[in-house]
Order: C-alpha cells, then structure tokens, then sequence
C-alpha cells in the first residue's frame, strides 16, 4: 500500500514580523527607562513607628471616666449603680438582694466580710458550699472606662469561683479605682505588685457565648448578671 504526502508552505511575511518585534522593543525599552528612572529617585524615609504613645486618646476628664464607664458597661448589658457614699451603697444592696430574693449570698475576702458584719447584709464565708450560691460580692482591682471591664486578681484573696460560678455576681469598687484602659491598669499593677500576679481576669459583662446556632446566650458559661457598685470617694 502506498500514501501520499501533500506539504503546503505558507510565506512568511517578514515585514509584519519585523514590525512586531520593533514594538515589542519599544515596548520594553519604555519598562527599563521607567525602572532605570525610578531607581534615580530616591525613596521617602518611612516614619519611625511610635510604641510608646497610646493609641487611644483619653480627652476625658478624670471625673467623667465614672460616666464613660457606666455608659459602656451598659452597652455589655451588665448594671452599674452609683452611691454618694457607704450608706448609699448598702441600702442599694438590699435592695437588690431583696429584689433578687437571694439568700445564699457569698462574700470571700475579709476586708469586705468585716465591712458587711456591721450591716444588715446576710452573706457566708463558707467556702466549701458554693454550689448553692446565688449570689457572689468581690472587690476588685480597677475599673476599664473605655471597655466597661472589671478588672479582679488572684491577689484579692477572693479565689478564682466566686466571681465566676454564682448566676448574680456584684462588685464593689470606689471611684479612686477607675482608669482609663487597660494599658494604664496593667501599668498600676505593677506599679502595685512589682510582679504580675498569678491570675489577671477582666470581666466585661455577664458571661455570653453563642456556640449554638450563632444566638448569644448570657450566663452559659459564667454570671449571668453582671451589677457594679460603684461607691463616690471622691468628694
């Protein structure tokens, strides 16, 4: 059996190839001269970064961190009340306990165990029975204003339970104790301690998650109300 082979040759138009290598080098020539250019010129010196000037800028005045603070507190739905002074506040605190109608009422630290004593407010020392409480009173160590945070440690002698196993968990702090951020709290501690302690927690708001479904849920893992006491030694 025999094939036969056909071969067609096209002519090749080498003007046309000519024209388009010529662009091509202009093309090319005009990308070096950009580069060669650019390199001539020298850069801008990037400004140095600042890392000690805070990136927030407190304009408040230091009695409006009280108002900043209860206002972003609320925004995390947790309560704030104000007390002109120490009697102010324990009548506010019954108030909410019989509101709350609690009984199992918890207070660890001693400072605030002898305060109480001399008031009509029942709570136990007991550390033991914890699972029955209702609710736990603390301390604590500053107050965030930008945030709405509580800030407590392990230092306070409150233990790491009372202020996250109780449904209702109520702090008492002073005036004298709120800060702007948390960068001026973390610098006041040391300043306190010399060294960090242990446990740093800052509490903002009632406990909350939303694992389920993406629907937020208070209380699931922790308070389920948050209420700050916020007692005036100011004046």
């Amino acid at each position: 059996m025999k094939f036969k082979v056909q071969i067609w040759f096209c002519p090749l138009n080498f003007q046309a190839i000519e024209i388009v290598v010529s662009e091509m080098n202009k093309d090319r020539e005009k990308i070096l001269q950009a580069i060669h250019k650019a390199l001539q010129t020298p850069s801008v010196k990037p400004v140095r970064p600042d890392f000690n000037t805070s990136i927030y800028n407190p304009d408040e005045k230091n009695e409006d961190w009280a108002i900043l603070f209860a206002q972003n507190l609320k925004k995390v739905q947790g309560e704030f009340c104000y007390c002109t002074d120490e009697k102010d506040f324990i009548a506010n605190l019954l108030g909410l306990i019989k509101h709350k109608k609690a009984n199992e009422i918890f207070v660890w630290e001693k400072e605030l165990q002898n305060f109480l004593e001399i008031t009509d407010v029942p709570f136990q020392k007991n550390t033991q029975n914890l699972k029955n409480a209702e609710i736990g009173i603390t301390s604590c160590e500053y107050l965030i204003a930008r945030t709405g945070s509580v800030l407590v440690s392990s230092k306070q002698n409150l233990g790491r339970s009372l202020s996250i196993y109780p449904p209702i968990h109520i702090v008492v702090a002073f005036a004298s104790q709120i800060v702007y951020d948390v960068e001026t709290a973390l610098a006041k501690m040391r300043e306190k301690y010399k060294v960090f302690p242990s446990m740093l927690s800052f509490i903002t708001g009632p406990s909350r998650t939303a694992d389920i479904e993406k629907t937020l849920v208070l209380g699931a893992h922790g308070p389920k109300e948050l209420h700050v006491f916020l007692i005036d030694n100011n004046s």
